[in-house]
């Protein structure tokens, strides 16, 4: 069932890394070509009244005390605090574009972060993985989607559900983006369990940090 979980989780953020490229029209619009020859508006060519304001969580959130050990990235400038009683990593070997794996050592909860050294902002980058997790899981849904200040810098949250290979999953993360390199860090698991993994997710999620 582990080796289920994490592969077709895989699946979902493989193909999300590798689904679109940008380019512009002869009248100055964005947009997103994909694989199948299909393509769409990208999120800053649609006009204002269409898009839906995010909340900001006034909670502040920061590390775990817990967390010892600093996994630092080599493509872009992040480290993620994680406590490694609770969690093993490894360099991805599943998925070219992701940098790590992560699993948790006492469930099946998984998580796996996607470094790039594109600034993509952080509306724009959430939207890009809601369409191309849809290319997977035609039933995604996002159940969450909000700010969020993470020791001291502005990331989005954001939960979704979908089916993929016929296994319902949950899928929760962090999207954050600076100058110098945007990151995706998500962990996940099946729809049943993922509600008793939250805190344990949060407390990695929220490791996350810019190095500066």
């Amino acid at each position: 069932m582990k080796n289920i979980i994490l592969c077709t989780g895989l699946l979902l953020l493989s193909y999300g890394a590798q689904a679109q490229k940008k380019a512009v029209t002869e009248t100055g619009e964005e947009v997103l070509l994909y694989n199948d020859g299909t393509w769409e508006y990208a999120n800053d060519s649609i006009p204002p009244n269409e898009t839906t304001e995010i909340p900001l969580n006034p909670t502040p959130f920061n590390k775990s005390t817990n967390a010892t050990f600093l996994l630092k990235s080599n493509k872009t400038d992040f480290g993620l605090w994680l406590n490694p009683k609770k969690w093993t990593f490894k360099k991805s070997v599943h998925n070219a574009e992701a940098e790590y794996e992560l699993q948790y050592k006492d469930g099946d909860l998984y998580g796996m972060i996607v470094a790039e050294k594109i600034e993509i902002p952080l509306e724009s980058l959430a939207d890009i993985a809601v369409k191309n997790a849809q290319r997977v899981a035609t039933d995604l849904s996002v159940l969450k989607k909000e700010y969020r200040i993470v020791n001291g810098q502005k990331m989005l949250c954001m939960q979704m559900n979908g089916t993929t290979a016929s296994i319902k999953f949950s899928y929760y993360g962090y999207y954050y983006s600076t100058p110098n390199g945007s990151v995706q860090f998500l962990t996940y698991s099946s729809q049943n369990l993922m509600d008793g993994y939250i805190e344990v997710a949060e407390e990695l999620l929220n490791g996350l940090h810019e190095i500066k």
